[in-house]
């Protein structure tokens, strides 16, 4: 095998293993949310505002993404070990935690209602193309875990903003640990995402043996229900990209369900 191929396939290799401390942590089962409840009202000049309907995980596993609703992504209920459980992944900071826990499926606050979907984008394979190519082919994969969990009162909104203030905090790095084993998370920087009534997203860079590995993680509130979605680009650490795109297809389709 030539030098290059070497390389990728060493690449390839070490960014599996990073995105593999994800699906072998080991999360809590999906479990049911407890009954609908009204979020009490919020009061603006003496006046009060409808209440927002937090949504029971029941009733979020039917707004929830489906095979055949974005294009090209082959969907699929998350299991045990897509998910991290609470505790599972901890920050050598305190306040960057909120980072961390996004990007592996923690719950964060106290949801109502919670459910997971796994995305995977595949590319169309080439029976035409050189090892060289189908190696780095084989790699060019996309993986994104979207979660939605419903909150009762300003549940939704703080849990945007705890985000943010994550981000704030830590833009320029820290260490995660995912069931002992130790990330160094390099580089979080803000990008541009609309849609719902209130959205954020960043490009996060992790170090993996010298080079940058880059996460989308993407945050949108409608109503009650914060949609999350973590993306990891496989095929960015052979092609030395540090930029990967944001996950349009899947946030499109799961605003259409979520209304």
């Amino acid at each position: 095998m030539r030098t290059t191929a070497v390389r990728r396939t060493a690449l390839a290799a070490s960014v599996m293993s990073l995105a593999l401390l994800a699906t072998a942590c080991g999360g809590a089962e999906e479990k049911g949310g407890k009954a609908d409840a009204a979020a009490p009202g919020a009061e603006d000049g003496g006046a009060t505002k409808a209440a927002v309907k937090a949504l029971t995980s029941a009733e979020l596993e039917k707004l929830s993404l489906e095979q055949g609703d974005a294009a090209g992504q082959k969907i699929a209920k998350t299991t045990s070990a897509d998910r991290a459980g609470e505790g599972d992944v901890t920050a050598d900071k305190k306040e960057c935690e909120p980072i961390s826990s996004a990007l592996y499926g923690v719950k964060r606050g106290a949801p109502i209602g919670d459910a997971a979907r796994r995305a995977t984008q595949e590319p169309v394979k080439d029976k035409d193309a050189s090892p060289e190519e189908q190696l780095a082919a084989a790699f060019d994969i996309t993986s994104t875990l979207v979660t939605l969990n419903s909150y009762e009162g300003d549940g939704a909104a703080k849990s945007i903003a705890e985000l943010r203030d994550a981000v704030a905090a830590c833009s320029g790095g820290f260490v995660m640990t995912t069931k002992g084993e130790k990330q160094n998370l390099a580089e979080v920087t803000e990008e541009k995402v609309s849609g719902g009534e209130e959205a954020a997203a960043w490009n996060v860079l992790f170090d993996a043996d010298g080079s940058k590995v880059p996460f989308k993680l993407v945050i949108i509130r409608q109503g009650a229900t914060v949609a999350t979605f973590a993306t990891m680009d496989f095929g960015a650490m052979a092609t030395k990209k540090t930029e990967s795109d944001l996950p349009t297809e899947l946030i499109d389709a799961q605003l259409k369900k979520l209304g």
